[in-house]
């Protein structure tokens, strides 16, 4: 089907429209690329063709020019966008620069600059708390309910959807063991997440406000954030993850602008503390923080959680607030994940921990049971939110393989 076609409910249609960057088939050329349907279109050579005046944000291998842009700026290479696939006028010029899907090397998209993970679903971590300090009065930290809770990770680690994930070694000390071993983890797990992406930056020492969320995060993406728990439960003691998080973070090849969900945006869940002031959205007029997205997880193709976004305690403006709140600076590129996306079923939790209750539960898959990851083993992320009029708006799947360190 002709792209100019695209049946008006497909979920990639002229209201959703993310930014990738592709090589065509048979190049090594990265190019700046908007989504239609199961086509891609040259954004760049379109820009050029019509003389827009948006070329020079839309030409190069990566998409930071245009994150760094700037919020008016978005929005009018989106209008500009919208225009060249949708207006017939444009048609016998912009055809030919489509590209179907199945025939372009994706990559990643944006050169990551810093890498943050937080800790924002209050089922998540009220799960983990259960598991792991069951004798305590409390599932949560003390300080949860007060701050989003993150750690940094590692920027030059992150890959595109279809990169294969090499299972991780390093030390591992089961609590009945009398000293740790080495070797490759055997309890390799994913966090289903979603991904912020920052364009504006900020100079060091300078503050991002709760209602300037949305003039500085460009977009948001599916994220896995890939745990190995043996690593983990051993090094974490006192500073938190750190070899067990950062071999690999898989985000989808797509960039969802926060424009195309703005009718995906509900309240947050009700707060049960009250909030620093710099924290506080619960004063009238303030904007929804929250986004209704729908996510699946899916092992070998076999859906195995359905966790929902809107749930989360933490919103992203929020996250983004407490992450510069000290005077650190953003960067062009900053990515910042969500942390797992858990909700209050069984079939909502976004992570195998919970969903096998830290292996005490096996899942049921077609191909055998699971507790961990084996290799092999292929995790797909994939969502929708409510856009205009009934729509959906697809966010670009994520996935990986896990092959033999």
């Amino acid at each position: 089907m002709p792209p100019f076609d695209v049946p008006e409910d497909d979920p990639f249609g002229p209201h959703n429209l993310p930014y990738g960057v592709f090589s065509p088939s048979g190049s090594t050329e990265r190019r700046v690329g908007a989504r239609l349907g199961n086509h891609v279109l040259d954004a760049g050579a379109t820009a050029a063709a019509l003389g827009s005046p948006h070329h020079a944000l839309l030409a190069g291998p990566t998409l930071n020019p245009l994150l760094a842009a700037g919020r008016t700026a978005w929005s009018d290479v989106r209008r500009a966008v919208t225009s060249w696939v949708t207006d017939p006028a444009h048609r016998n010029t912009v055809e030919p620069l489509f590209h179907p899907l199945s025939e372009v090397t994706l990559h990643l998209p944006f050169e990551v600059a810093d890498y943050v993970d937080f800790y924002a679903s209050e089922h998540h971590a009220r799960n983990v708390g259960q598991m792991f300090r069951p004798e305590a009065a409390d599932s949560l930290m003390p300080n949860w309910k007060h701050l989003p809770v993150g750690y940094h990770g590692r920027a030059g680690t992150v890959v595109v959807s279809g990169t294969d994930v090499a299972r991780p070694s390093g030390q591992r000390k089961a609590p009945a063991d009398p000293a740790p071993v080495f070797g490759p983890s055997v309890r390799l797990d994913i966090e289903a997440e979603v991904g912020f992406v920052v364009g504006v930056p900020t100079d060091m020492g300078s503050r991002v406000a709760l209602g300037d969320f949305r003039e500085h995060v460009f977009g948001l993406c599916l994220l896995n954030d890939w745990s190995a728990r043996d690593i983990q439960a051993w090094e974490y003691v006192p500073l938190g993850p750190f070899l067990a998080k950062s071999f690999a973070t898989s985000v989808s090849a797509w960039i969802t602008p926060l424009e195309a969900l703005e009718h995906a945006r509900v309240a947050p869940p009700e707060r049960t503390h009250p909030l620093l002031p710099y924290l506080d959205d619960s004063a009238p007029g303030t904007e929804l923080g929250g986004y209704d997205l729908r996510i699946s997880v899916a092992v070998n193709g076999h859906v195995v959680s359905e966790p929902p976004f809107s749930a989360m305690y933490w919103t992203a403006a929020q996250q983004l607030t407490h992450m510069t709140v000290n005077g650190a600076a953003l960067r062009t590129g900053d990515l910042y994940g969500s942390g797992t996306v858990s909700g209050p079923a069984e079939h909502q939790r976004g992570s195998l921990l919970e969903l096998t209750w830290n292996g005490r539960d096996p899942l049921e898959l077609p191909d055998g049971k699971r507790t961990f990851l084996e290799d092999g083993d292929v995790v797909t992320l994939s969502a929708w939110a409510p856009g205009a009029g009934g729509l959906r708006v697809g966010l670009s799947e994520v996935s990986g393989r896990i092959v033999a360190g």
